[in-house]
Protein backbone atom coordinates (compact mmCIF):
# COMPACT_ATOMS: atom_id res chain seq x y z
CA UNK A 1 0.00 0.00 0.00
CA UNK A 2 1.29 3.48 -0.86
CA UNK A 3 1.22 6.28 1.70
CA UNK A 4 -0.95 9.26 0.77
CA UNK A 5 1.87 11.82 0.77
CA UNK A 6 -0.45 14.77 0.19
CA UNK A 7 -2.51 13.81 3.24
CA UNK A 8 0.66 13.35 5.30
CA UNK A 9 1.89 16.80 4.22
CA UNK A 10 -1.49 18.32 5.12
CA UNK A 11 -1.33 16.71 8.56
CA UNK A 12 2.21 18.04 9.03
CA UNK A 13 0.96 21.57 8.23
CA UNK A 14 -1.92 21.15 10.68
CA UNK A 15 0.47 20.04 13.44
CA UNK A 16 2.80 22.99 12.87
CA UNK A 17 -0.11 25.46 13.09
CA UNK A 18 -1.57 23.99 16.31
CA UNK A 19 -2.14 26.31 19.28
CA UNK A 20 -4.48 24.07 21.28
CA UNK A 21 -2.55 23.98 24.59
CA UNK A 22 -2.05 27.47 26.09
CA UNK A 23 0.68 26.44 28.54
CA UNK A 24 2.73 24.74 25.84
CA UNK A 25 2.27 27.60 23.37
CA UNK A 26 3.43 30.09 25.99
CA UNK A 27 6.42 27.98 27.01
CA UNK A 28 7.69 27.08 23.54
CA UNK A 29 7.45 30.70 22.38
CA UNK A 30 9.11 32.10 25.51
CA UNK A 31 12.00 29.66 25.09
CA UNK A 32 12.30 30.74 21.45
CA UNK A 33 12.47 34.39 22.50
CA UNK A 34 14.81 34.04 25.48
CA UNK A 35 17.08 31.35 23.93
CA UNK A 36 20.24 30.20 25.68
CA UNK A 37 23.65 31.78 25.35
CA UNK A 38 25.12 29.10 23.09
CA UNK A 39 22.29 29.59 20.57
CA UNK A 40 21.70 33.31 21.02
CA UNK A 41 22.37 34.07 17.34
CA UNK A 42 19.97 31.43 16.04
CA UNK A 43 16.33 31.84 15.06
CA UNK A 44 14.30 29.27 17.00
CA UNK A 45 11.48 27.30 15.42
CA UNK A 46 9.22 27.82 18.46
CA UNK A 47 6.26 25.85 17.05
CA UNK A 48 4.96 22.27 17.22
CA UNK A 49 7.44 19.83 15.73
CA UNK A 50 5.96 17.42 13.16
CA UNK A 51 7.15 13.92 12.43
CA UNK A 52 9.57 13.35 9.57
CA UNK A 53 11.26 10.59 7.63
CA UNK A 54 10.45 8.03 4.98
CA UNK A 55 6.75 8.14 3.99
CA UNK A 56 7.02 4.45 3.06
CA UNK A 57 8.57 3.60 6.44
CA UNK A 58 7.99 0.19 7.99
CA UNK A 59 9.30 1.38 11.38
CA UNK A 60 7.93 4.27 13.44
CA UNK A 61 10.28 5.61 16.10
CA UNK A 62 8.31 7.31 18.86
CA UNK A 63 9.73 9.73 21.42
CA UNK A 64 8.24 11.90 24.17
CA UNK A 65 8.42 15.55 23.04
CA UNK A 66 10.83 18.01 21.40
CA UNK A 67 13.65 19.34 23.57
CA UNK A 68 13.38 23.03 24.47
CA UNK A 69 16.70 23.87 22.79
CA UNK A 70 16.71 20.90 20.42
CA UNK A 71 13.62 20.33 18.29
CA UNK A 72 12.00 23.53 19.54
CA UNK A 73 15.01 25.34 18.10
CA UNK A 74 15.68 23.34 14.94
CA UNK A 75 12.14 22.33 13.97
CA UNK A 76 13.02 18.64 13.83
CA UNK A 77 12.70 16.17 16.66
CA UNK A 78 15.95 14.69 18.05
CA UNK A 79 17.97 17.28 16.14
CA UNK A 80 20.52 19.51 17.83
CA UNK A 81 20.30 17.96 21.30
CA UNK A 82 22.07 15.32 23.39
CA UNK A 83 19.41 12.65 22.86
CA UNK A 84 19.76 13.02 19.12
CA UNK A 85 23.55 12.90 19.40
CA UNK A 86 23.09 9.42 20.89
CA UNK A 87 20.28 8.29 18.59
CA UNK A 88 21.65 9.19 15.16
CA UNK A 89 24.83 7.07 15.30
CA UNK A 90 22.69 4.03 16.18
CA UNK A 91 20.27 4.72 13.32
CA UNK A 92 23.19 5.21 10.95
CA UNK A 93 24.79 1.92 11.98
CA UNK A 94 21.42 0.22 11.53
CA UNK A 95 21.26 1.50 7.95
CA UNK A 96 18.21 3.64 8.70
CA UNK A 97 19.89 7.07 8.43
CA UNK A 98 22.38 8.30 5.86
CA UNK A 99 24.58 9.96 8.47
CA UNK A 100 25.41 9.61 12.14
CA UNK A 101 24.70 13.14 13.34
CA UNK A 102 22.16 15.91 12.88
CA UNK A 103 22.44 19.49 14.11
CA UNK A 104 20.01 21.31 11.80
CA UNK A 105 16.84 20.44 9.92
CA UNK A 106 18.52 21.24 6.59
CA UNK A 107 21.78 19.34 7.16
CA UNK A 108 21.07 16.65 4.58
CA UNK A 109 20.10 13.85 6.94
CA UNK A 110 17.61 11.43 5.42
CA UNK A 111 15.90 8.32 6.78
CA UNK A 112 15.22 5.04 4.99
CA UNK A 113 12.55 2.68 6.23
CA UNK A 114 11.86 4.72 9.36
CA UNK A 115 9.69 7.69 10.36
CA UNK A 116 10.25 9.58 13.63
CA UNK A 117 7.61 11.36 15.68
CA UNK A 118 6.97 12.56 19.22
CA UNK A 119 3.93 11.75 21.33
CA UNK A 120 3.62 15.45 22.26
CA UNK A 121 4.59 17.92 19.54
CA UNK A 122 5.51 20.98 21.65
CA UNK A 123 8.41 21.28 24.07
CA UNK A 124 6.88 21.08 27.58
CA UNK A 125 8.23 22.76 30.74
CA UNK A 126 10.56 20.37 32.59
CA UNK A 127 9.91 17.89 29.77
CA UNK A 128 6.63 16.96 31.46
CA UNK A 129 3.38 17.48 29.56
CA UNK A 130 0.16 17.33 31.55
CA UNK A 131 -2.36 14.54 31.00
CA UNK A 132 -4.67 17.01 29.26
CA UNK A 133 -1.85 18.16 26.94
CA UNK A 134 -0.91 14.56 26.22
CA UNK A 135 -4.48 13.65 25.33
CA UNK A 136 -5.02 16.81 23.26
CA UNK A 137 -2.00 15.93 21.12
CA UNK A 138 -2.72 12.20 20.86
CA UNK A 139 -4.98 12.35 17.76
CA UNK A 140 -2.04 13.62 15.69
CA UNK A 141 -0.12 10.40 16.32
CA UNK A 142 -3.14 8.20 15.61
CA UNK A 143 -3.76 10.00 12.32
CA UNK A 144 -0.08 9.87 11.40
CA UNK A 145 0.05 6.14 12.07
CA UNK A 146 -3.09 5.56 10.00
CA UNK A 147 -1.52 7.43 7.07
CA UNK A 148 1.84 5.62 7.33
CA UNK A 149 0.29 2.55 5.81
CA UNK A 150 3.50 0.47 5.59
CA UNK A 151 4.46 0.79 9.27
CA UNK A 152 4.50 -2.55 11.06
CA UNK A 153 6.88 -1.88 13.96
CA UNK A 154 6.72 0.93 16.52
CA UNK A 155 9.87 1.48 18.56
CA UNK A 156 8.88 3.37 21.70
CA UNK A 157 11.68 5.37 23.29
CA UNK A 158 10.78 5.35 26.97
CA UNK A 159 7.68 4.65 29.03
CA UNK A 160 5.86 7.75 27.74
CA UNK A 161 6.35 6.68 24.13
CA UNK A 162 5.29 3.13 24.97
CA UNK A 163 2.03 4.30 26.53
CA UNK A 164 1.39 6.70 23.64
CA UNK A 165 1.93 3.89 21.16
CA UNK A 166 -0.52 1.66 23.01
CA UNK A 167 -3.15 4.42 23.05
CA UNK A 168 -2.67 5.14 19.33
CA UNK A 169 -3.03 1.47 18.44
CA UNK A 170 -6.08 1.13 20.66
CA UNK A 171 -7.61 4.03 18.74
CA UNK A 172 -7.09 2.05 15.54
CA UNK A 173 -8.86 -0.94 17.08
CA UNK A 174 -5.85 -2.86 18.37
CA UNK A 175 -6.07 -2.86 22.15
CA UNK A 176 -4.12 -5.18 24.44
CA UNK A 177 -5.55 -6.61 27.64
CA UNK A 178 -3.85 -6.79 30.05
CA UNK A 179 -1.68 -3.78 29.27
CA UNK A 180 1.80 -4.87 28.14
CA UNK A 181 4.53 -3.69 30.50
CA UNK A 182 7.28 -1.39 29.27
CA UNK A 183 10.91 -2.37 29.48
CA UNK A 184 14.01 -2.26 27.33
CA UNK A 185 13.48 -4.93 24.71
CA UNK A 186 9.81 -5.41 25.65
CA UNK A 187 7.68 -6.61 22.76
CA UNK A 188 3.92 -6.64 22.22
CA UNK A 189 2.02 -7.80 19.14
CA UNK A 190 -1.17 -5.84 18.44
CA UNK A 191 -2.97 -6.71 15.24
CA UNK A 192 -0.58 -6.16 12.32
CA UNK A 193 1.80 -4.12 14.51
CA UNK A 194 4.58 -4.96 16.92
CA UNK A 195 5.44 -2.48 19.66
CA UNK A 196 9.07 -2.60 20.84
CA UNK A 197 10.40 -0.83 23.91
CA UNK A 198 13.73 0.91 24.39
CA UNK A 199 15.00 3.12 27.15
CA UNK A 200 14.92 6.74 26.04
CA UNK A 201 18.28 8.13 24.81
CA UNK A 202 18.18 10.91 27.41
CA UNK A 203 21.35 11.96 29.17
CA UNK A 204 19.91 10.57 32.38
CA UNK A 205 19.98 7.11 30.78
CA UNK A 206 23.04 7.36 28.54
CA UNK A 207 25.39 9.01 31.07
CA UNK A 208 24.56 6.39 33.71
CA UNK A 209 24.96 3.46 31.30
CA UNK A 210 21.33 2.43 31.64
CA UNK A 211 21.20 2.71 27.85
CA UNK A 212 24.28 1.94 25.78
CA UNK A 213 24.86 2.03 22.05
CA UNK A 214 24.89 -1.78 21.76
CA UNK A 215 21.56 -1.95 23.64
CA UNK A 216 19.91 0.52 21.30
CA UNK A 217 21.44 -1.08 18.22
CA UNK A 218 20.08 -4.48 19.28
CA UNK A 219 16.55 -3.04 19.46
CA UNK A 220 16.91 -1.37 16.06
CA UNK A 221 18.27 -4.58 14.50
CA UNK A 222 15.30 -6.49 15.89
CA UNK A 223 12.95 -3.81 14.57
CA UNK A 224 14.46 -4.21 11.09
CA UNK A 225 13.97 -7.95 11.28
CA UNK A 226 10.34 -7.70 12.41
CA UNK A 227 9.62 -5.07 9.76
CA UNK A 228 10.95 -7.30 7.01
CA UNK A 229 13.82 -4.98 6.14
CA UNK A 230 17.09 -6.61 5.04
CA UNK A 231 19.94 -6.58 7.55
CA UNK A 232 22.13 -3.49 7.44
Amino acid sequence: MTTDRAALAALTAEIVACRACPRLVSWREEVARAKVARFRDEVYWGRPVPGFGDPEARILLLGLAPAAHGGNRTGRVFTGDASGDFLWPALHRAGLANRGSSRRADDGLTLTGVYIAAAVRCAPPANKPTVVERDTCAPFLARELALLSDVRVIVALGQFGWDAGLRALAGLGFEARPKPRFGHGAEAALGPYVLLGSYHPSQQNTFTGRLTQPMLQDVLAHARELAGLPAA
